[in-house]
């Protein structure tokens, strides 16, 4: 019998300015809103939080203090599909340029976990390497080229 598991995922921006300063005003006044819609939606399961249980946009990727992590985890590919490109995150994603540069390497990763396991920043920072260094994988994928749940 195989083990239920579920989809990790971890997306990182670099700010184009600290989160204080007037440029990243919409991104963080709308940050609490965003992060409940996902909560709220179908399939999700968890979002990574700081140790004082906020958003995690202290925590940082790579030891690099402009670069912000977003992490969670979700029943299945469809419906992180259905909250990154609905009708609520859509219109944040169409401005991420407003706040945030343009990398050339991946910024997205996905991987399967054992239901019930919760991935850390060490890991996603492993899975999203392994995706840049070698492409889609069973280790690291993305939502354009998905591997099945084991």
């Amino acid at each position: 019998m195989s083990t239920p598991h579920e989809l990790a995922q971890v997306n990182i921006a670099r700010m184009l300015a600290p989160l204080d300063d007037p440029l990243m005003k919409d991104f963080v006044d709308n940050l609490d809103e965003v992060n409940a819609a996902a909560e709220a939606s179908d399939g999700f399961v968890w979002r990574l939080l700081d140790e004082a249980g906020d958003n995690a946009t202290g925590l940082r990727f790579y030891g690099d203090e402009w670069l912000i992590v977003n992490m969670s985890v979700w029943s299945d590919a469809e419906s992180l599909k259905d909250f990154v490109y609905g009708s609520m995150h859509r219109p944040f994603l169409k401005r991420r340029r407003e706040w945030f540069e343009r990398l050339a390497e991946a910024v997205t990763a996905l991987w399967w976990v054992p239901a019930g396991e919760r991935p850390t920043v060490a890991e996603a920072e492993r899975r999203l390497t392994l995706l840049r260094e070698h492409g889609p994988t069973t280790e690291a994928f993305t939502l354009k080229d998905p591997f099945p749940s084991p």
